[in-house]
């Protein structure tokens, strides 16, 4: 290992959602696994997720004042304009203090005035953009970013096309031997064997739509010999179990949150999601076919950017979220009883898999460091 990357000294910004924040953490990671002395430092926004699950991954990180405009042009505004002012500042002295090589930048209030500042700096900054569709923010930086490691092919239509690398999004790990814990699967969630799976996925929080509409299907569910893994997220959890009780439910397992991924997707024929751009990723390298129901309260509506890309691929079912409590069960138990269908859209999504994207991004800063 060269003396240059020993001493190497790296900011990564961005965070507020676990989109931006997993990603994060995975290029950190990379980057310690590839040269353990790295100095790294994280800058986040106060009050925001990485405020805790940074330290928790073992690194540090401090914040920023910074917060997102509030929509309709609302006086709230001024207060906003001004915590991004004093960000701005702030974002100044940690790049003095700290002295980084390169400043990366995941996305995320923070992401924004770090990268600015850096640039202002001649400092070196990479992009990594998660979406298929690129924020306002990102598309300004990306004028004097060096690098910008991109999840989707067409990005040139967002950024100068010699800065993009196709790297995929890192995720928490790799999927490979899920048709291995098949059967710890079924036992894990006190599943029936030979009856097919329905896995709900609504996020660490939950998503309002997705559990409405099982709950409205509850019954189809039960007649239509399928089972469920239904993640209703921590705050819809207690009312959507106190439900399914009530129904009596048999042939659904309702949890808040699922630590065992790999054996949630081990177990799964058919997967509901939401269509954020890291979900995407891993759902990518499970290879299961999957309906995808983009959330429309996010940015831009990138999630509906990022279903559309795999759509148009053969690559996954989409369900508008205004559609899904008529039509969501239906399609998902329609979809289970479809063999052909589900062959199609698994030999599709694994073509789109991008693996190592975390180690590929960290040697990207590594080499903007040595030059």
């Amino acid at each position: 290992m060269s003396e240059e990357r020993k001493n190497t000294r790296i900011i990564i910004s961005g965070g507020g959602t676990g989109g931006h924040l997993f990603p994060a953490i995975a290029i950190a990671n990379a980057l310690r696994r590839l040269e353990p002395s790295v100095k790294i430092l994280f800058v986040g926004a106060e009050g925001k997720m990485e405020m805790q699950k940074v330290p928790d991954a073992g690194y540090e990180i401090v914040g920023l004042p910074v917060a997102g405009l509030v929509r309709g042009g609302s006086i709230r505004n001024i207060n906003v304009a001004y915590k991004l002012f004093r960000s701005m500042l702030r974002a100044g002295h940690i790049i003095k203090k700290f002295a980084p090589d390169v400043v990366v930048g995941v996305g995320g209030y923070a992401s924004g005035p770090v990268l600015k500042q850096a640039q202002q700096r001649h400092i070196p900054t990479l992009i990594q953009e998660q979406n298929s569709y690129a924020g306002v923010t990102n598309k300004l930086l990306a004028k004097k970013a060096g690098r910008i490691c991109v999840a989707y092919e067409g990005m040139e239509k967002y950024f100068p096309k010699e800065k993009i690398i196709l790297t995929g999004n890192p995720v928490r790990q790799v999927y490979d031997n899920l048709a291995s814990l098949h059967e710890e699967a079924l036992q894990h969630f006190k599943l029936d064997q030979g009856m097919p799976v329905i896995l709900v996925l609504g996020g660490s929080l939950g998503a309002g739509t997705l559990n409405n509409s099982v709950g409205d299907g509850i019954g189809l569910i039960e007649t239509s010999g399928v089972q469920m893994i239904w993640q209703t997220g921590s705050h819809y959890y207690d009312r959507m179990r106190d439900m399914a009780e009530a129904r009596g439910v048999t042939r659904i397992r309702v949890t808040g949150f699922i630590n065992r991924m790999d054996l949630a997707y081990a177990a799964a024929d058919v997967i509901i999601s939401r269509a954020g751009a890291g979900t995407i990723s891993e759902l990518a390298l499970v290879g299961k076919p999957v309906i995808l129901v983009p959330s429309p309260n996010v940015a831009e509506d990138h999630q509906t950017h990022n279903a559309m890309a795999l759509v148009n691929r053969g690559a996954a079912l989409l369900v508008r979220d205004t559609d899904a409590q008529d039509l969501l069960v239906k399609t998902a138990i329609d979809l289970v009883n479809d063999t052909v269908k589900r062959n199609s859209l698994s030999e599709n999504i694994r073509m789109m898999a991008i693996r190592n994207a975390d180690e590929v991004i960290a040697r990207e800063v590594f080499k903007m460091a040595e030059r």
